[in-house]
């Protein structure tokens, strides 16, 4: 029967040995063995058989990103094919998910095909090249697999996804998923997406085409039926900072006022504050939707203004709608629904540029008009 345990320093030389049988190009050495099993940021297992370690992995963990990973994996040669890998990966993925990882994310041999084999089958996706990565000159193929998924099936239905066409309509991508889980779902998405941002832009930004503001996507939501409560932790008009063109800004200014004034005409509940995570659980249980604007440069280090749909929420993750393939490309739209995002990484993410411009549309079924 095997066991999984923590290596201890006396297991180095056992572990210095399975290395060099498996990775003859690119070994650590014992000192390496000794420094991860010292390091806090590393844990290292190994699994016993007969009273023998017969493999070990080396898992990294990155808290900024909860991105774990899997710096080293191995079987001694002579005992693979009797399912000691298998188990040895299952309690190393437990354990990266018990510690909040999102991600598990490794590198392999680029032509290794029998590990390519090993992880493809057991969730792990091909997500880049490294080339010239180990010390023989040989390619890495780049894998990772998606540990954390949304429980839906305590739900009595979803919040359909929507992936956006363009690189500017993330806001009208995430209301046209709200209107859809609000009855109201678009025969032509595509016409739709670039119709509500006509409606919403800011027209300008840093370059490009403009995307949309929260008071925009507040009126739109409005004029289609939806319950619309918006969350600005400043004065509008917004995202100004951004636009040094005196003549853009202009005309930015311009048409933010008019759906400015149009949301107080009609009677839209404006808050000019924080929108705080107790807001957000109690919006969330009362069945609502909430669009965020985030910054992703937790993400990405972008620092890219962007709309995302929070669908969810528990003691340890806000669940996301995002509406832009590029985050998790290798993933289907299905899987996609309800991205797990930790909570202290999504409330550093709620914020936009030098001011933290916070905005939040708190969206329900009907509106009061």
């Amino acid at each position: 029967m095997s066991i999984i345990r923590l290596a201890q320093l006396t297991d180095v030389k056992a572990l210095a040995k399975i290395e060099a049988l498996c990775f003859p190009y690119d070994a650590l050495s014992e000192r390496s063995f000794r420094r991860f099993i010292k390091l806090n940021e590393a844990w290292v297992t190994v699994i016993e058989d007969e009273q023998q370690v017969r493999g070990y992995a080396i898992l990294l963990f990155r808290q900024a990103t909860k991105l774990a990973r899997l710096y080293s994996f191995a079987i001694d040669p002579l005992q693979q094919n009797r399912g000691l890998g298998s188990e040895l990966l299952a309690y190393t993925e437990k354990s990266a998910e018990e510690a909040l990882s999102l991600f598990l994310r490794l590198e392999v041999k680029a032509d290794d095909r029998h590990a390519l084999r090993f992880f493809h089958a057991r969730g792990y996706h091909d997500i880049g090249l490294k080339n010239d990565y180990f010390e023989d000159h040989s390619d890495a193929t780049v894998l990772q697999k998606q540990l954390h998924f949304f429980d839906s099936e305590r739900l009595p239905r979803q919040v359909p996804y929507l992936t956006q066409t363009t690189p500017f309509t993330c806001g009208p991508a995430s209301l046209l998923m709200a209107l859809h889980y609000f009855g109201q779902p678009s025969s032509d998405p595509a016409r739709d997406e670039l119709e509500l941002w006509r409606e919403s832009t800011t027209i300008y930004m840093t370059s490009g085409h403009g995307g949309c503001g929260p008071h925009g996507l507040a009126r739109a939501a409005y004029q289609r039926g939806l319950g619309v409560e918006l969350w600005v932790s400043q004065e509008g008009p917004l995202l100004l900072d951004s636009v040094r063109n005196v003549q853009k800004r202009e005309v930015m200014i311009r048409i933010q006022q008019a759906d400015i004034d149009a949301l107080q005409e009609a009677g839209v509940a404006v808050n000019t504050s924080d929108y705080s995570a107790d807001h957000l659980r109690d919006d969330l249980a009362e069945g609502k939707l909430v669009m965020a604007l985030i910054s992703t440069y937790q993400f990405d280090q972008s620092k890219a203004p962007h709309w995302v749909l929070i669908t969810a929420m528990d003691d340890d993750f806000v669940y996301i709608n995002d509406p832009d393939e590029d985050s998790v490309p290798w993933q289907s739209p299905s899987a996609r629904q309800y991205l797990p995002v930790p909570r202290e990484i999504f409330s550093r993410a709620f914020g936009y540029g030098s001011k933290r411009l916070r905005a939040a549309l708190v969206l329900s079924e009907h509106s009061t008009k």
